[in-house]
Order: structure tokens, then sequence, then C-alpha cells
């Protein structure tokens, strides 16, 4: 028989980057709903703080911290004021990424590569190691990270997003077979074109837009609260027998 709280997070504590807005607002917003003390991290601390305060308006517990992924005495700080104020962590929603430059891969400078590769590939990466040790203290938890349908097919004019992303993915599977064993799951989620302020130069261009919908079974790009259901699930006990995996959410975008 089915257990009532398959989804039930009450009582852990959950990390998300990037939660002013967009997917990581709504990954917040999700988490919260099912108990978890949600953690909303950006470069901002204003801004998270804004969408902290509607979680707690709605009855849930939510806290604003910075961090820039992008700086590792950030993500160092991070992690130590976490550790101090909650002792544990239980879920990581690794959701802020950079997309600096649109245009051909060859004409890609050294300030938009280095910017794309600290903040997608290093920051992950550390968010990852950091978040893993401080959960193997307790038991276990679960690092969701958000990548990309552009990590498995790379997008034109955005070659070096792209590889990062794609960089992500493999983390994603390194991370799960190394950090298994002291039950810290490692997932992936792909989404695909998704209605933010990131994603603006596709989705506000009504000719672009045309051409990308021609490559979406579902013939529509997807709200950011149709992203996270996949983002509990691996956050939540319904998943503990899941790590390694990649989600695709993109309305059918990797089947064509």
């Amino acid at each position: 028989m089915a257990q009532n709280n398959t989804f039930d997070l009450d009582g852990k504590i959950a990390l998300v980057t990037g939660a002013s807005r967009g997917i990581g607002a709504a990954a917040a917003g999700i988490l919260a709903a099912h108990g978890a003390h949600v953690i909303l991290s950006s470069r901002k601390e204003g801004a998270c703080e804004e969408v902290a305060e509607a979680i707690r308006a709605n009855g849930g517990k939510a806290s604003a911290l910075a961090c820039h992924i992008g700086e590792m005495d950030d993500i160092t700080a991070a992690f130590e004021a976490i550790e101090q104020e909650h002792g544990r962590l239980d879920i990581l929603v690794n959701n802020a990424a950079t997309n600096p430059y649109f245009g051909p891969i060859v004409d890609t400078d050294l300030g938009a590569f280095q910017k794309t590769v600290d903040v997608n590939i290093r920051g992950y990466f550390f968010m990852c190691a950091l978040g893993a040790k401080l959960m193997a203290k307790n038991g276990g938890g679960s690092i969701i990270n958000v990548a990309s349908v552009n990590g498995a097919i790379p997008a034109a004019m955005q070659g070096i997003y792209s590889i990062t992303k794609a960089a992500v993915l493999s983390m994603t599977k390194a991370f799960a077979k190394e950090c298994a064993p002291q039950g810290v799951r490692v997932n992936a989620i792909l989404p695909g074109a998704t209605d933010t302020k990131f994603a603006a130069a596709l989705v506000q261009n009504p000719a672009i837009l045309k051409m990308a919908l021609q490559h979406i079974p579902m013939n529509r790009v997807a709200q950011p609260e149709e992203i996270v259901g996949a983002i509990l699930y691996l956050a939540s006990p319904a998943a503990s027998y899941t790590t390694g995996a990649e989600i695709n959410v993109d309305g059918g975008y990797l089947t064509v």
C-alpha cells in the first residue's frame, strides 16, 4: 500500500540557488509547501527575501541567504552559515546559472567563457562537494542539479552554455556514483524552453520562438511551476532508490 508521506519533507532543510525568480523560486515554493524549511539563495539577498516572505505568508518556512556561486568564498561562507544555523542540510537544488553570451561559438570571448565556466561548472561542482559533505554528516540527502536540454543537444549560438550544461550531466553521475555509500543521492533535471527572465531572448522573440516550437511536440514553452514537480520527486522519499538519473522536463523536445 502506498505511503501517505511519500512527498513529506517536514523537518528537512533545503537550499535552493538562483531562488529569487523563475524555476528557483518555484522550486523553493513547492519544497516549502511540502514541509521543508527552504533557504533561498542568490547574489541578491533582498530579492530572495521577497520570495521567502511570500512563502512564510502562505504558512511555509523560508529564509534568505546571499551567495554568488561564481565566487568560492561565497560558497564556503554559505555552507558554514547553514551548518551553524541549522546543523544539517538535506536537500540542495543547484539552479543558479549564467548564459552571458549568445552568438557564434567561434567568437566566444575569454570573459564570457570564464564567467560561464566559473558559475555553471566550478560553482555547481563545489556546491555539490560541500553539500554532499554536510549531508553525509547527518546520514545523507538529495542533490538536484538543474541542467538543460542544451546539455544533451547543444543549441545554436549557445555553445559555451551548452558545453557547461553537458558537464553538469557528467558531474551528476560522477557525484552520484561516489556519494551513494554516504546516503547522498545526486540527480539532474533537464528543463526545456521555460517562460523565465533567463530565457527571455527565446520566449519574447516571436521569430525565434516560432522556430523553437517546431521542435517541441507539445508546441509551447513551460511555466516554471511545470518544471519543479520533478525537483519535488527527486528531493522526496519517493525517489529513495533514484540516483544518477536525468529527468527530461521538456515537452518532448529530446524525443524529436
